[in-house]
């Protein structure tokens, strides 16, 4: 089985699979609401940090796929609306869709290189990890490598 690993400051290391997102709350039933075009539903961000006990420790989220081969980090406060999709219909969201784990940040317009961009809707999510400082990123700083990772790996976006 599949899990979502939650790690760093200030948190309680935990791991989550469909049940147990299925049980937190700050439900999203349907996150082409918020996200036109995106399908599935989900779980807010905030309920996630809630249940692993988030104080004000860490401030940077490093959310990483679950091979390790993609990274991004960006400021927790720039993303706390951000919603975790693990579900289509009543069942775990497929790899071909970004599952079993997708990090969407919903009002992401344009994907450019920057703190926080379209990059970071991290597709085959596996671990998220919290921290003081800014923490492993692989995202491509120029325009040639952006247009490749969109072409080869299918971690973002």
């Amino acid at each position: 089985m599949t899990r979502l690993r939650i790690e760093g400051e200030g948190i309680t290391t935990s791991e989550f699979g469909f049940a147990e997102l299925a049980q937190l709350p700050g439900q999203i039933t349907d996150v082409s609401q918020l996200v036109p075009g995106r399908e599935g539903g989900g779980v807010r961000l905030h309920s996630l940090l809630e249940a692993v006990g988030r104080t004000s420790a860490g401030t940077y989220l490093t959310l990483e796929s679950a091979d390790g081969t993609f990274a991004a980090s960006v400021p927790l406060e720039a993303v706390r609306e951000a919603i975790i999709v693990y579900r289509l219909a009543d069942g775990p969201l497929p790899p071909h869709k970004g599952g079993p784990f997708r990090f969407l940040i919903p009002q992401v317009e344009h994907c450019t290189t920057g703190e926080v961009d379209a990059c970071a809707n991290v597709k085959h999510l596996g671990c998220i990890r919290l921290s003081q400082e800014p923490g492993r990123d692989t995202r491509p700083t120029s325009a040639a490598a952006h247009a490749l990772l969109h072409t080869h790996t299918g971690h973002s976006s």
